[in-house]
C-alpha cells in the first residue's frame, strides 16, 4: 500500500514542475513576441507572427502579412480574389486556419499543410517556431527569419515602429 501512496504523490509532485507538464517541455514565459520574414516576397508582401503568452500557455496568435504600404493580406479583397481562383484558398482562410492550429496545439507540431498554400506553411512553420523560442527565452524583439538554410536573428526591443521594425 505505500509503494501506491508514494508513487501517486511522486506523479502529483512531478505534474507541479513546469518543465512536465509543459506540451513543449520548456516553458514559455508571459508576453508578446513577434518574428517576421527577413524580404518581402515576389508579391510584395512580407508574412509575420505574433503571440501573447499569459499563465506559460500561448493565448492569441496573429499570422497575416503586410505589403510595403501597410496594407494586411488579409484585407486585400482583389488579391483574395485572385488566389482563389487560382488556388482554391486565399489569405484569410490559411492565416485563420494556421493560427489556430498553432493555439489549440501550443505547438507546430502536426499542423498539416494546406493544399494553395503550402508557401506559406513552409514560413508559417518558421515564424512559429522563431517565436516559441523567444517566449522560451523570454527575449523582446523582433526576430527576422531569413529562410530555411539560415537561423533567425533577434532584434533589440527599441520600441521603435517604424515601418523598417514592424
Amino acid at each position: 500500500m505505500r509503494p501506491k501512496i508514494f508513487l501517486f504523490f511522486f506523479f502529483i509532485f512531478l505534474c507541479f514542475l513546469p518543465e512536465s507538464c509543459s506540451k513543449n517541455n520548456l516553458m514559455l514565459k508571459d508576453g508578446y513576441y513577434s518574428a517576421e520574414m527577413a524580404d518581402f516576397d515576389e508579391f510584395g508582401w512580407k508574412e509575420y507572427v505574433t503571440i501573447r503568452v499569459s499563465g506559460a500557455r500561448i493565448i492569441h496568435v496573429e499570422y497575416d502579412a503586410r505589403n510595403r504600404s501597410g496594407l494586411i493580406k488579409s484585407w486585400d479583397m482583389e488579391y483574395m480574389r485572385t488566389m482563389n481562383a487560382a488556388t482554391g484558398t486565399y489569405p484569410n482562410a490559411y492565416f485563420r486556419y494556421y493560427s489556430t492550429e498553432f493555439l489549440q496545439r501550443q505547438s507546430t507540431e502536426g499542423i498539416d499543410a494546406l493544399t494553395g498554400a503550402s508557401v506559406s506553411y513552409k514560413e508559417f512553420i518558421l515564424l512559429a517556431s522563431a517565436v516559441l523560442e523567444s517566449a522560451r527565452q523570454g527575449k523582446a524583439g523582433i526576430v527576422i527569419v531569413n529562410g530555411p538554410e539560415l537561423a533567425p536573428q533577434i532584434l533589440p526591443d527599441n520600441n521603435n515602429t517604424s515601418e523598417e521594425n514592424l
